[in-house]
């Protein structure tokens, strides 16, 4: 299974929470209501991002779980959550658990079900799976910020369209739930709601990074080099060339990159 490190995580969570769909937020909050009593369960949570974001915007929820298989990034995650939720009423626990085991999800007692940047990783299967346990359980779910392959950059360089390519290609790969729904991860979602019956709603969240945002800028451009060199070895040297301009317009204060997102609110419909 995939494992990020708390420092990248930190490093993207201002960028994540400016691109979120702030409209899903709001509708979900009012379905909630605005008095704290049920629970929910944020599945590979890291250190607590996506907690972090809905805490002030959903008062209608009592109690957070946060289901992550890293005991580092669940040990981060109390430390700064535990004290946030006590302080306003709120329960807040951690559960190290393996995520392939979609059936062992403790979902009693949970009106909701929310994840950040995941289901780009996860399969067919593993989604289709995870549906249908949201359905036995009735639970509404939020899954946000899953890559959709869009990718641009400003300024332009020739290989960008390739190495945008490459990358939309390593993101198809296992990750350790089998082979990776990638760009393609919003709209099977979106399928496999409708299909147990859910409401569903779909909502851009693309990130925008501007010079303000070079600090999360280089490791991006590092990392889809690193991608794109990883399944076309033969092309190390071009690439090695794309990603040495890339950073170079970074260092020049001129560079500008959108990273297509979608954000996910599904519901069971009544």
């Amino acid at each position: 299974m995939e494992t990020f490190s708390a420092d990248w995580l930190a490093l993207r969570e201002p960028a994540d929470h400016a691109a979120r769909a702030h409209d899903l937020a709001a509708a979900l909050s009012e379905r909630l209501g605005t008095r704290p009593s049920g629970g929910a369960l944020d599945i590979a949570g890291g250190t607590g991002s996506n907690i972090r974001y809905l805490l002030p915007r959903l008062p209608g929820i009592a109690r957070w779980t946060l289901f992550d298989h890293d005991p580092r990034l669940l040990d981060a995650a109390t430390h700064d959550l535990g004290p946030r939720c006590a302080s306003a009423g709120i329960t807040f626990t951690t559960v190290r658990g393996d995520l392939n085991e979609v059936a062992r999800l403790p979902l009693d007692g949970c009106a909701l079900v929310t994840a950040s940047a995941l289901l780009d990783l996860v399969s067919d299967a593993w989604l289709r799976a995870f549906a249908r346990r949201c359905r036995e359980a009735g639970v509404s779910v939020l899954c946000a910020l899953s890559y959709d392959g869009v990718i641009t950059c400003d300024p332009p360089e020739p290989p960008d369209e390739r190495v945008r390519a490459l990358v939309n290609a390593h993101q198809r790969t296992d990750k350790g739930f089998g082979a990776a729904l990638g760009p393609d991860a919003a709209a099977v979602a979106e399928g496999c709601f409708r299909e147990e019956g859910y409401e569903v709603r779909i909502s851009p969240s693309d990130w925008q990074l501007g010079p303000e945002m070079a600090a999360l800028q280089r490791p991006l451009i590092e990392g889809w080099a690193g991608a794109a060199r990883a399944l076309v070895p033969a092309e190390a040297e071009a690439i090695d060339a794309w990603q040495e301009r890339r950073l170079a317009h970074v260092s020049a204060g001129v560079s500008r990159l959108r990273v297509g997102h979608r954000d996910l609110l599904a519901w069971p419909a009544d």
